[in-house]
């Protein structure tokens, strides 16, 4: 095959995952906002915002990933024409959904006090504590609302969900800036105010999501008489075989970065702080990733639907060779400005905590250097993963995960990042070795899968 050949599906490979990456960018960008304005704050706010989101990223990578097996559920039905397929996928979905948020939330609450007992400074603990309260109480409505995302996904209707996070957002910069400084007559709630707005901009997210798809033609058929009479153990059996191994997937890696946070607060406040710099603009970046991943997820998803594994593997590997490229300019970006997009979360005027922000610039601007050489690997690992949950291959590509990031990952985070070694930097050394192992390992996955249906197919 010629290059050509990959590089004519950039065109709809963008425009079907540009909205999932606003969408996808949506979210991160609302720890985005949360880190710079609570940044203004001091060191030991953000370093506690970053402790209390490393609980949140656990529960909440278990129950997006969770969430992914309806797309390519949906997908598949979408590609066979069949309407009432997609619809039962869907309505237990959401059933599922819902119940596993409201079980994350409780999960976290029950778990919180270990914050105690994890070697944290004391001051950060403090401050986190109320923050995670209403945080964690958001995941409720995020995981339904990834409901209906996922499943507007596997329509390949991307737009909707862009359109409710970017409401989400608008809405948690209002809230933030009110809240936390206590603007217009508002209650000035320093890091509490941070968790108010995002409580309140993701019920608002899930609401207009609701109404929006409500309203739209193509859902209709898919979303009218739903009744919790008609929920089915075969189906929610079939979500739960694709949606558990898919949420232990997501789960190794945020708990090996979730981990990083943890082995940088013992470090110091400020080590932590730079990590929730560093990972946040890592953080932003991978989400055009994501977003690709789930145009793999969708497009392999209808390709096995009409069992077209050769058209598949092509298409696939498009999204692949697009991922690639992008992420070099990621990394190049990275590069050039390490030092300058540290500066965008700290005050390097505040007298009181100048000593502070310049060692957290400097420590961040170390990481930055080594998100730049993980862009490739930690992109193409995602967009593999898409595919392979495209095929509802998923136990394999989950056992390749663990073993990535917690035979080979973690145990070089703990090593080199002590305070004796090469601290931070060394984390983040552990991280690339982590994300490079799960890409090499994930595409040998998927080369072999493909090359075998193709081969099956012809005899």
């Amino acid at each position: 095959m010629t290059l050509k050949t990959y590089t004519k599906e950039f065109r709809y490979n963008l425009k079907l995952a540009y909205p999932v990456m606003l969408g996808m960018i949506g979210h991160t960008l609302v720890s985005f906002i949360d880190n710079i304005m609570v940044g203004q704050l001091g060191t030991a706010e953000l370093a506690a915002v970053s402790l209390g989101n490393s609980f949140l990223f656990i529960a909440m990578s278990l129950g997006i990933g969770f969430s992914t097996a309806i797309t390519p559920l949906v997908a598949e039905a979408d590609g066979e024409r069949n309407i009432e397929k997609g619809k039962q996928i869907f309505n237990h979905g959401l059933f599922l959904c819902t119940a596993l948020g409201i079980f994350l939330f409780l999960m976290i609450l029950a778990i919180k006090p270990l914050m105690y007992h994890m070697d944290q400074p004391e001051e950060v603990v403090r401050y986190a504590m109320p923050y995670l309260d209403l945080v964690a109480f958001s995941l409720i409505p995020l995981i339904m609302f990834q409901a209906f995302k996922q499943f507007a996904d596997g329509l390949s209707q991307t737009k909707y969900a862009m359109w409710a996070t970017i409401l989400a957002n608008v809405i948690n910069v209002v809230l933030n800036y009110l809240l936390i400084f206590g603007k217009f007559g508002f209650p000035q709630l320093g890091i509490v105010g941070a968790a108010i707005g995002t409580l309140i901009s993701r019920v608002i997210m899930l609401l207009f999501m609701w109404l929006l798809l409500r309203t739209k033609e193509k859902f209709k058929p898919y979303i009218e008489r739903f009744s919790f009479s008609a929920i089915k153990k075969s189906i929610l059996k079939k979500i739960i075989d694709l949606g558990f191994p898919s949420a232990l997937q997501m789960l190794f890696e945020v708990a090996i970065f979730t981990a990083a946070i943890w082995l940088s607060g013992a470090l110091g406040k400020n080590p932590q702080a730079a990590n929730q710099i560093a990972l946040n603009l890592s953080s932003m970046t991978f989400m055009i990733a994501m977003g690709l991943g789930v145009a793999a997820m969708i497009r392999v998803g209808n390709q096995k639907g009409v069992q077209n594994f050769a058209e598949l593997r092509r298409i696939a590997i498009s999204i692949f060779f697009l991922t690639v490229l992008l992420d070099i300019i990621f990394a190049i970006l990275f590069m050039v400005f390490n030092t300058d997009l540290p500066r965008i979360y700290v005050d390097e005027h505040d007298v009181v905590n100048r000593l502070d922000n310049f060692e957290v610039i400097s420590i961040a601007a170390k990481l930055l250097l080594v998100a730049a050489v993980f862009q490739i690997s930690d992109g193409l690992q995602v967009v593999v993963l898409g595919a392979l949950r495209g095929l509802q291959d998923v136990n394999i590509p989950t056992f390749i995960t663990f073993i990535a990031y917690w035979v080979i990952g973690f145990p070089i985070c703990y090593f080199l990042g002590k305070e004796d070694m090469y601290g931070s930097v060394g984390i983040w050394i552990g991280l690339l070795a982590g994300l490079t192992s799960s890409a090499i390992m994930l595409y040998i996955r998927f080369n072999y899968l493909t090359k075998k249906l193709i081969h099956q197919q012809i005899t």
